[in-house]
């Protein structure tokens, strides 16, 4: 059974949004404040430091969907009040976040904004207080895939590690063997997702180009401010071609150190989560002919919804979504079908309903997306891997994954993990 516990004394108010990691919240329109008893979901989130802009960009993405959902009479007659709140990237404060939300803040459910570090964290939460919860960012593959993580009231809408992996190594191994890249480097982030991502991607790249060697391998911290150290390091070893899932800030911070020692023209570089607004705006110097998985970007998948969306977003946020935004998008889109098929906003029988479903979404590989219902995590997204270029569209080429082929390795590599 779910438990709610509550503030004693804490009214239900018709609010939109709460912005930032304050308490203080508004409401669009005022006039309905009385009107309708709400329901409080509660998102941790990073709001501040290098990353803050994965927990805006998931923030905005929310409050665009909220919107509608709330336009459209709510949540079973409920209109949703978001409770935001910012974590500082601290995986003991995404937790204690969490449930102060759940306890204090009278939230019924939770949209669960953090990166793997705290994700991790926000999931124990889930678990002892039994609330729904919605991972909406991290990729770390073993918070689903893992048995041991399961809990029938917490689900992923996210990307994960070892589909990117699938489909990436399969499209390096492409490149690798057309152009006889056998010396390899790695520098990711060290912590979950940065090991197991890596981990993952080096696994099939491997599978599907034997000749591959790995000479070196860098692990900054998250966060890190120099990477001098790192580059050098990889200069030092003169590989043929570099993977790294470093992302947001850190990747941006990477790529610009890393240009004043020309690295970029030195060797081939897959960088998994460089195909995505908040690198490709934000880097000073865009190097030419990155290889990188499609994170989000209004041309793929080449539909006329994902675009619409992309704009509609720049249009009230004046930049481009994320991949952290169509997540969050995504979530709530999930969150608003499953308790129209419920026909209840009861944590449980949302539970039940977000099990197995299949919506509509501009994301969707084939229009569609789906909470697969073994271990609760995202299916069917698009997803593929294309070569950047330092303007519009970015991505001009990108090479869709298939998902009968991630499927099948997918549950390959679930076995040897001793996952199933």
């Amino acid at each position: 059974m779910m438990k709610r516990t509550r503030k004693p004394g804490i009214t239900r108010r018709s609010t939109l949004a709460l912005m930032g990691a304050g308490a203080v919240s508004f409401a669009a329109p005022w006039v309905a404040r009385a009107q309708a008893k709400t329901i409080k979901i509660g998102m941790p989130t990073i709001l501040s430091g290098r990353v803050a802009q994965l927990g805006t960009s998931s923030r905005n993405a929310v409050l665009l969907e909220v919107e509608k959902v709330n336009a459209a009479g709510g949540l079973a007659g409920r209109q949703i009040e978001m409770v935001i709140r910012d974590s500082k990237g601290q995986p003991q404060e995404a937790a204690r976040v969490a449930r102060e939300l759940v306890n204090t803040d009278g939230c019924e459910m939770l949209l669960d904004g953090e990166a793997s570090s705290g994700s991790f964290a926000v999931h124990e939460v889930a678990r002892d207080l039994g609330v729904l919860c919605i991972h909406t960012c991290s990729e770390a593959s073993s918070l689903t895939a893992d048995p041991k993580q399961h809990i029938p009231n917490a689900f992923r809408c996210v990307r994960q590690g070892i589909h990117d992996s699938i489909v990436g190594a399969s499209y390096a191994a492409g490149i690798a063997k057309a152009k006889g890249l056998k010396k390899w480097a790695t520098c990711s982030p060290d912590y979950a997702y940065g090991r197991d991502t890596t981990g993952e991607f080096v696994l099939y790249l491997k599978k599907f180009a034997p000749d591959v060697e790995i000479i070196s391998e860098s692990w900054p911290k998250l966060f890190q401010p120099d990477y001098t150290e790192v580059v050098t390091k990889i200069l030092q070893a003169k590989p043929q071609a570099l993977y790294s899932c470093l992302w947001g800030g850190d990747l941006t911070s990477y790529i610009d150190q890393a240009n004043i020692y020309a690295m970029f023209t030195q060797m081939e570089v897959f960088a998994v989560n460089m195909a995505d607004y908040t690198a490709l705006t934000v880097v000073k110097n865009l190097p030419k002919g990155i290889h990188s998985g499609d994170r989000y970007i209004k041309t793929f998948p080449p539909t006329s919804e994902n675009a619409a969306w992309g704009d509609a977003y720049k249009a009230k946020y004046n930049e481009y979504p994320t991949n952290w935004s169509w997540q969050n998008a995504t979530a709530v889109m999930f969150l608003n079908e499953a308790v129209k098929k419920a026909n209840s906003t009861d944590g449980k029988k949302v539970a039940e309903a977000l099990t197995g479903l299949t919506i509509k979404c501009p994301f969707g590989a084939d229009g569609t997306v789906t909470m697969r219902a073994d271990d609760h995590t995202l299916v069917g997204y698009a997803i593929g891997w294309g070569t950047t270029i330092p303007q519009e569209p970015y991505v001009p080429d990108v090479k869709a994954g298939d998902w009968k082929t991630i499927f099948e390795l997918e549950a390959e590599w679930k076995k040897s993990k001793g996952y199933t």
